[in-house]
């Protein structure tokens, strides 16, 4: 039977899995640009580069993602509510208190972000806080606190960094003509050519699907969590209406970061046809607020 903690280590497992494919990727492609250039050391920077980014990933991939979306980190005293809120459910999830930002943005959301619940952050928007009522903001905190406990947000905040690099790998390949580099007709070579080109046009499509598919199950998971934590799910419902009512875009949105968020920071409502939802980051809003809804008896 699937319980939170089984969640938890899928996360971990997700990570790792995520890192192992972008490593593999990132060494067959310099093995493959090796052999047409001619040059074996190629195949030695792509190996140090791909090392490199997962370190990157693993270590530094908070800070890109906060110095992406703007945040800047609030005080107790410039925050008071917003800071006691965030310690009492802390507590309350058994969790150490994460570092509390805010974004300068007229869009209500927010996200949370950290290799681990020891270094984690919480953030909201300055008009998440004009938009809900108490028990609505604490359904955003607590559903933010739960990816946090679920471990969901090592392996969404690595996907920014590892999806971003491989679509500009990607984009280096293409442009840059690399498979032209060498004469080679033997049929051997052209399949070698063909394996190395489809890679290149397919690795951001692939990446970005993985990041799609892992950003939707986490956010039902942390609903049921922060439901689960409040006691009270129809604070987050409500909140998640009228986030989506809203419906207007963040200045700082982007669709590297765009999954990390509690929903789309591009605030497009678009019919939920089959494409679509494989390129949706988040559930359907009408979907998780039925969800909430039934959890409570309504």
């Amino acid at each position: 039977m699937s319980t939170f903690y089984t969640h938890q280590h899928q996360n971990k497992v997700k990570t790792w899995l995520l890192m192992s494919i972008f490593f593999g990727v990132v060494i067959g492609l310099g093995w493959i640009i090796s052999y047409y250039t001619g040059s074996s050391d190629i195949l030695y920077i792509a190996i140090l580069f791909s090392i490199g980014m997962n370190v990157w990933a693993y270590w530094f991939s908070d800070k890109t993602v906060i110095s992406m979306t703007g945040a800047k980190e609030v005080s107790y005293q410039e925050a008071p509510e917003l800071h006691r809120i965030v310690e009492n459910l802390s507590i309350t999830a058994g969790l150490p208190k994460p570092k509390v930002y805010i974004i300068r943005d007229a869009a209500p959301n927010a996200f949370a972000t950290g290799r681990n619940k020891h270094h984690a952050v919480v953030a909201v928007t300055t008009s998440l806080l004009e938009v809900l009522d108490k028990n609505e903001l604490e359904g955003v905190i607590a559903h933010e606190l739960g990816h946090i406990g679920n471990n969901d947000m090592l392996v969404s905040t690595v996907a920014v960094v590892l999806v971003g690099v491989v679509t500009m790998v990607s984009d280096l390949l293409l442009r840059g003509n690399v498979f032209g580099g060498r004469d080679n007709r033997g049929g051997g070579n052209v399949i070698t050519l063909v394996i190395g080109l489809v890679l290149a046009i397919l690795m951001p499509l692939v990446a970005s699907l993985i990041r799609f598919a892992i950003s939707r199950k986490r956010e039902l998971l942390a609903d049921a969590t922060g439901a689960m934590l409040t006691r009270y799910p129809e604070g987050l419902a409500s909140a998640l209406e009228k986030i989506h009512d809203h419906s207007s875009k963040m200045r700082t949105a982007n669709h590297a970061t765009a999954h990390l968020f509690i929903a789309n920071p591009f605030g497009l409502k678009r019919t939920a046809t089959y494409v679509n939802r494989l390129f949706m980051t988040h559930p359907p809003a009408e979907l998780r607020v039925r969800l909430l809804r039934e959890m409570d008896g309504k």
